[in-house]
């Protein structure tokens, strides 16, 4: 065949396809939504039954600490803006000495430390846990934290210290992220 015969058949190939496809399509005044599907909600979301133990020397003798954190459905139930319902946890600690004697036992709900968290979290907020620090100064000292569920920047930290008589001091706590710059500010 001819070069030119070739060369020929190709452009009338090429200005066949783009004229069809400057065609003037039909056009529709239908409007495509995508069909709304709402979330469905789960069942009410649990944290995990969570045991923490730590073996402390204090005041010259050996305790072991125990916190144990659980799902309290006999607690009020909590709903986020989507309708999705929370179980609340109780967190029971309990101090106990070598002989196995308890030195403390007390039980904790969101309810514990309502007079230092703000009322926006005593209704939407979780006791999410209480955590052995340190001894400090005679003093063992615990962290303590209520949340909002599936949120982990809501929150609020609490400082709680236990003396040798079983007493309870609680103070509003610091984050554990700031730094020196950040608190001369």
């Amino acid at each position: 065949m001819n070069k030119n015969l070739i060369a020929l058949m190709l452009t009338s190939i090429c200005l066949m396809g783009a004229v069809s496809a400057c065609k003037e399509k039909p056009k529709s005044d239908d409007i495509i939504v995508a069909k709304y599907v709402p979330e469905t909600l789960k069942d009410p979301i649990k944290l995990p039954v969570d045991t923490r133990r730590s073996d402390v020397q204090w005041l010259g003798k050996n305790y072991v600490i125990t916190i144990e954190r659980e799902p309290a459905d006999s607690l009020p139930m909590l709903t986020d803006e989507t309708g999705q319902q929370y179980v609340d946890n109780r967190v029971r600690l309990t101090v106990s000495r070598d002989d196995n004697s308890v030195f403390l036992r007390k039980t904790f709900t969101k309810e514990s430390f309502a007079s230092y968290i703000e009322a926006d979290f005593r209704q939407k907020g979780i006791l999410e846990n209480i955590v052995f620090h340190e001894t400090d100064n005679q003093q063992l000292k615990f962290g303590v934290v209520v949340s909002r569920p599936e949120n982990d920047d809501l929150f609020i930290p609490l400082d709680m210290w236990i003396d040798r008589q079983g007493g309870l001091v609680i103070k509003q706590g610091q984050l554990f992220d700031t730094t020196e710059e950040e608190e001369a500010v």
